[in-house]
């Protein structure tokens, strides 16, 4: 699996990596296939072996039959494609599992801001926790976001949830990951978006629910003070 030579740290990074692995399989299939038929032709009929070259029409059954067959092949790789796609698509992206928590992300020049819950796990009350460029989070726990923009399209990537969802500029999309691997995980911005775009880079954090609830804590205390 590709998980081995890509770290996976969400619950839908092996479903993403599985779609691009039978893109790869397929069309790697087919153009070696293909690459071999040509060079095979090349040295199989070159000039000084073979006679000279006749005109086809391509309209009688066995010459259709070198179009049709291949075509036809094709199509069905692109549906098993289309159906792996679509069933990654609709677990990701339309069926929303509940969630243990909603943070709000918004990008701007150049930076991510956080937001986390207050006490009562509601987004917008006084005790909410707002970091810039770190993002924490507990493992195995279910996560919705606010994903915003501020200014110009932004693009949340975090490569080790297979996760890339752009950030538009008066829209808020709900997205959703759930962490499975503690550790610190880089944020980027995936969308050309000024100057100072390759510097617009944030860190996440997974923890264990001790160090987390000890994190939420000190920032809380923070906030207040």
């Amino acid at each position: 699996m590709m998980g081995s030579i890509i770290e996976q740290a969400s619950s839908y990074a092996a479903e993403i990596d599985q779609v691009i692995l039978v893109v790869a399989v397929l069309g790697g299939f087919w153009l070696l296939l293909t690459e071999g038929v040509l060079f095979y032709f090349l040295f199989r009929y070159r000039r000084k072996r073979s006679p000279r070259a006749k005109y086809m029409s391509g309209e009688s059954h066995g010459e259709k039959a070198w179009i049709h067959w291949p075509h036809n092949l094709v199509i069905v790789c692109d549906m098993v494609i289309i159906a792996f796609a679509m069933s990654a698509w609709y677990n990701i992206k339309q069926d929303l599992p509940p969630a243990d928590a909603t943070i709000r992300i918004v990008g701007q020049q150049w930076a991510w801001r956080f937001t986390h819950p207050g006490s009562a796990g509601e987004l917008g009350s006084s005790e909410d926790v707002e970091i810039v460029d770190e993002l924490h989070l507990q493992v195995n726990k279910t996560y919705h976001f606010k994903l915003e923009s501020s200014d110009v399209l932004h693009s949340f990537s975090v490569p080790v949830f297979r996760l890339k969802q752009d950030a538009i500029p008066g829209r808020i999309i709900t997205g959703w990951f759930k962490p499975t691997k503690e550790g610190a995980f880089d944020i980027q911005c995936a969308e050309i978006c000024g100057i100072g775009h390759g510097a617009m880079v944030a860190k996440l954090i997974v923890q264990n629910e001790d160090d987390y609830a000890q994190w939420i804590a000190a920032e809380r205390l923070r906030t207040k003070g």
